[in-house]
């Protein structure tokens, strides 16, 4: 197939499923138009991390915190003034954020690039660590932002948190930014610099011996997941409406949850992170039956809370023993390879 006729391809797809998000929007309920929206807030999440565990062969376990410091940062600057006075009872919310609101779009741009900062930060000191002890290092620093949500009273209200936050996160907006996430990392990871955080990863050694500057090649890669994760997370705090730090919808479990996300759909493939985040919110949408009471052959059985998590993990355990390489492995997508997968089908 040519190059210019999988550009018109690619080209004729993108209004295509446009048309198809136009059609979920006015053919499905309210409960079915939120999981696609989740879907792409999911999708968003998953290609921020593939571009840090997957691409350039780090392995982070603080995705969750700068998931968290972007739906902190933008519920801040979208909530109005008088909601600020009403919600922050402890201690007053600090000036100037106490009477500042911004556009939804120009707040959740400053959410990623306060990510982004923070990522810097973060991976500054920690990128000269290896392995375990870098994966240590970022797991400590999402905690320490989950201890810190928890205690600044006059920035995030503390236990409190967030409440009644402006419903923005739309099917547009949730599948528009991942469209720029895509092309983004799409775009890094087919340039020189993608190529190098391939060889990086394949052989650190290797790749330093031939010249490539390891750190700094690591860093940039870490600081745009950083910004990535904090688009989401505004996304993800819209959509949600609340933000409370005493649950987990911020913590740990958020990491390991993106972690299946790519590992289901393939660790280095950006078009199967998209697939496992996709998984991953219908299964966990599908799978709350079995947390409610149940009747099973004449008997009824209490729910048993937590019992989602329990099967993602068993998929999980399995996914890992027969399927290592996860859906696409670390392929892409491509229309020559669907040609083929189309003949193949004929032939049999």
């Amino acid at each position: 197939m040519s190059k210019k006729t999988k550009t018109l391809l690619t080209l004729a797809a993108l209004p295509t499923i446009a048309f198809l998000l136009f059609l979920s929007q006015e053919l499905l309920n309210s409960y079915y138009s939120r999981i696609i929206t989740l879907i792409g807030v999911y999708g968003i999440m998953a290609v921020s991390l593939t571009l840090v565990n997957g691409i350039s062969g780090v392995f982070s376990l603080g995705h969750a915190g700068f998931i968290a410091l972007g739906a902190y940062t933008s519920a801040l600057l979208t909530l109005s003034p008088q909601q600020k006075e009403m919600t922050f009872l402890i201690e007053k919310l600090i000036w100037p954020l106490n009477s500042i609101q911004i556009p939804f779009f120009w707040a959740t741009i400053i959410a990623g690039l306060v990510a982004a900062l923070f990522a810097f930060f973060i991976g500054w000191p920690s990128l000269r660590l290896t392995g375990d002890y870098f994966a240590i290092a970022t797991l400590g620093f999402s905690e320490i932002i989950r201890i810190f949500a928890l205690n600044l009273n006059s920035i995030t209200n503390g236990a409190l948190g967030l409440k009644a936050l402006p419903d923005h996160t739309s099917v547009w907006w949730a599948w528009g930014w991942l469209l720029v996430t895509v092309a983004c990392v799409m775009s890094l990871s087919y340039s020189s610099f993608g190529r190098a955080l391939r060889a990086i990863r394949e052989d650190r050694v290797a790749a330093q011996a031939m010249g490539i500057n390891v750190f700094k090649h690591q860093l940039t890669a870490f600081v745009l997941g950083g910004f990535f994760a904090g688009i989401s997370g505004s996304l993800y705090g819209h959509w949600l409406s609340t933000i409370d730090p005493r649950t987990n919808t911020f913590g740990i479990l958020l990491t390991f949850n993106v972690l299946i996300m790519i590992v289901l759909g393939g660790l280095g493939s950006i078009t199967g992170a998209i697939i496992g985040a996709a998984l991953f919110a219908f299964l966990s949408e599908w799978l709350r039956f079995l947390e409610g009471p149940m009747n099973l052959f004449g008997f009824k059985i209490m729910g048993i809370s937590g019992m989602r998590m329990l099967v993602f993990s068993g998929l999980f355990v399995i996914i890992m023993i027969f399927w290592p390489r996860g859906i696409m492995g670390r392929s892409e997508f491509s229309w020559d390879g669907l040609v083929s997968l189309f003949r193949r089908g004929e032939k049999k």
